[in-house]
């Protein structure tokens, strides 16, 4: 069954940032859904103005961490600044990491891992404007174009884009392998169970 990825994201998202991983994601095989607080389409930010829509999938109240596997989260400095006074985007992002899920954040991004309160003595990176506020949430902030730690994949701009979307599609493989040889394993009991 293909690995499903949740996107969450409202108007002014960067526009690079949602509708290329999206893509990438697509092309690997994986299926995306994007859910957010407004019902109908949201606009992304491009360029200093604004740029294309894109369809909400699901609402917010919709969704679970358990329905998905890894979370995605766009930047552009408007989106996350509204999602994070969203009590209800904060506690699916606090569910994922509790689930020990990926989240994928890349740019402005991360400003909503400090606001679930997951970042502290983690490794992670961002757009320089919010890097203080990542420090006085406990974070070890880096300047690398992506930054792994666990099950958090960080990245700063939409420059590091093909690195960022390419860090979340090896994570997602290496859940299917994992998924792979646990299935020869149940498979090899099941065998061996039916010999006895």
């Amino acid at each position: 069954m293909a690995k499903r990825v949740l996107i969450i994201a409202t108007d002014g998202f960067e526009q690079s940032e949602l509708i290329e991983p999206k893509k990438a994601l697509e092309k690997a095989g994986f299926e995306t859904v994007v859910a957010s607080p407004k019902e109908g389409s949201i606009k992304g930010w491009n360029h200093g103005d604004w740029g294309q829509s894109v369809k909400v999938d699901a609402d917010i109240e919709e969704v679970t961490a358990a329905e998905f596997d890894a979370l995605l989260l766009p930047g552009g400095q408007m989106n996350p600044d509204v999602l994070r006074m969203d009590d209800r985007v904060i506690a699916l992002i606090e569910d994922f990491d509790d689930a020990g899920k990926i989240i994928a954040a890349i740019c402005h991004a991360p400003w909503l891992l400090a606001e679930a309160d997951i970042i502290d003595g983690r490794t992670v990176t961002s757009w320089p404007s919010i890097r203080t506020d990542l420090e006085n949430a406990g974070a070890d902030v880096v300047d690398e174009p992506v930054a792994i730690d666990d099950n958090i994949i960080t990245s700063r701009k939409p420059e590091d884009i093909p690195a960022f979307s390419q860090a979340l599609i090896d994570a997602l493989e290496a859940l299917d392998e994992e998924d792979a040889e646990e299935e020869e394993v149940e498979d090899d009991v099941e065998e061996e169970e039916e010999e006895l």
